[in-house]
């Protein structure tokens, strides 16, 4: 089972772009594109709460989730 980052389509979803979330969390482009592309190892709790305020999201499951593994 793998963690799925799920910010790349939420930001399609609501027409943001990344560079938009980071002036609006206080996070550096870096943190928001490494998210936004599943490349982050750890991610930091602080950072998806910035986020979810931010997106004004009251279920962290819309930003992350668990992926099965495809067989």
């Amino acid at each position: 089972m793998e963690i799925e980052i799920k910010l790349k389509q939420l930001l399609k979803e609501r027409q943001i772009e990344q560079k938009d979330l980071a002036e609006m969390t206080g996070l550096s482009n870096r943190t928001i594109s490494e998210l936004a592309t599943n490349k982050m190892e750890r991610i930091p709790k602080s950072a998806l709460c910035k986020i979810a305020k931010a997106l004004e999201i009251d279920d962290i499951r819309l930003i992350i989730d668990f992926k099965l593994p495809t067989e």
